[in-house]
């Protein structure tokens, strides 16, 4: 417990990690405020703030703006379903190919192409979503007045969120589109720790505490599977300079075994989200659309999670495709002088790397599969609903990989900071790169 305070303290020597650290929490703030200022022509004294279904599950990732009816009430999703819309046509349309190769340049133009998808997304999202939430009785004003208000103001609070992601990942702690998704899930974490202790009352105190730790097992394995790395061995080649041999120690090239990370699972719940919503706004027209909807707005149900974990399998093979390039990999380190023990340069490591990567894939595919239909397992044995979202799923992998990348980011900067230190203070003074022979 010292050594955790005496790194808190650590953390606000450092000028800058502190005033990062300071601008994340600020626009944090601002995110959060913005949850909670309803559309206008909204009455909020008749809102009950609750939300069922798959409306509820939306509610959660969103910080309950979902359910105020706020002008953050679309969030960050439409912006996430731009980035699957665009990574998808970098694969089936050469144009959008050739953009992603293009370097720095090309990530901008597709950065700025994922924006204009995401404020036409983000307009068709509000009308379905005004239909879907809000009723005559909720309105102040007339309703073609407030649809069109909803339908300026919905997109523009959408843009305004993921201007405040960018913010946060240029010039704050972690990625920024990431950590909001994050925010709004742990805000609800303490009504739903409430709401089961309540369930439990006075008697369950020891049925209540065995669910906790049960949990914090979960917590240490998500853990664990978020930062295994296979470590594949680089010899680099031996250099002379003079008459002299030098080599350097033998490093490493770590292959994650999530190597596409919480995207999948992210992915996967923003496709689930949008037929279930499209299906409870024509749920009254019709009695077979109005089952389907109940039967895939439950996360509980064997329907949603048999897709919801066929998606995410898909879609970690798919991020794992798009976003490592192990031909690219093999170029690198033969441009470096670097090989693998055993494995010619060139194709050779692409197809030892790439095998490696299928296995881990695969591994980790179904890892997330598991964890994702643990919720509806926690229900089914008793949980209630608001606190079995947190043993599995979605949740917990966001929140366990946000936190995690966010502490990473903050440990470099204190390495950074005592490496300057010691430079500035004459305790190194020099050392050679290479061990003689």
């Amino acid at each position: 417990m010292h050594k955790f305070f005496v790194n808190i303290k650590r953390i606000f020597t450092v000028p800058e990690l502190t005033s990062r650290i300071l601008y994340t929490i600020g626009l944090i703030l601002i995110f959060r405020i913005g949850a909670f200022i309803v559309l206008p022509g909204i009455d909020a004294t008749k809102l009950t703030g609750k939300a069922t279904g798959i409306l509820g599950l939306l509610d959660v990732f969103l910080g309950g703006a979902f359910s105020n009816v706020s002008i953050f009430g679309l969030g960050v999703m439409p912006y996430i379903s731009a980035s699957i819309a665009v990574q998808l046509l970098t694969i089936a349309m050469p144009y959008f190919h050739r953009i992603q190769r293009e370097g720095q340049s090309g990530r901008k133009t597709l950065r700025n192409i994922t924006k204009g998808v995401t404020i036409v997304l983000a307009v068709i999202q509000s009308i379905s979503y005004v239909a879907a939430t809000v009723s005559d009785e909720l309105l102040l004003i007339n309703k073609p007045l407030f649809f069109a208000l909803a339908i300026f103001v919905l997109p523009a609070g959408t843009m305004a969120c993921v201007w405040i992601g960018d913010r946060i990942t240029d010039k704050g702690i972690g990625n920024g589109v990431s950590m909001l998704i994050m925010v709004g899930i742990v805000s609800s974490l303490p009504g739903a720790l409430f709401e089961e202790f309540t369930l439990r009352g006075s008697k369950g105190i020891l049925i209540f505490l065995i669910e906790a730790i049960i949990l914090f097992f979960i917590l240490v394995v998500v853990v664990m599977f978020t930062q295994a790395v296979r470590k594949i061995p680089l010899q680099y080649a031996k250099q002379v300079i003079g008459q002299s041999i030098y080599s350097s120690s033998r490093q490493y090239l770590p292959v994650k075994l999530s190597s596409a990370g919480v995207m999948p699972i992210i992915f996967a719940q923003v496709i689930m989200f949008v037929p279930a919503l499209m299906m409870n706004i024509f749920a009254t027209k019709s009695d077979k659309i109005a089952s389907m909807s109940k039967i895939f707005g439950d996360f509980t149900s064997w329907q949603y999670n048999l897709v919801f974990a066929s998606l995410i399998i898909a879609f970690t093979y798919f991020y794992t495709a798009v976003n490592i390039n192990t031909m690219q990999i093999a170029d690198d380190l033969k441009r470096n002088n670097s090989f693998i023990p055993g494995i010619k340069p060139g194709k050779s490591t692409a197809d030892f790397i790439d095998d490696i990567l299928s296995k881990g894939t695969l591994f980790g595919a179904l890892f997330l599969a598991s964890i994702s239909v643990l919720p509806g397992l926690a229900y089914v044995l008793g949980i209630s609903k608001s606190f079995s979202r947190f043993f599995g799923g979605t949740s917990l992998l966001i929140t366990v990989s946000v936190v995690l990348d966010s502490l990473q980011q903050i440990e470099s900067y204190l390495l950074m900071h005592h490496y300057d230190y010691m430079m500035d203070s004459g305790q190194i003074q020099g050392g050679a790169a290479y061990g003689k022979l």
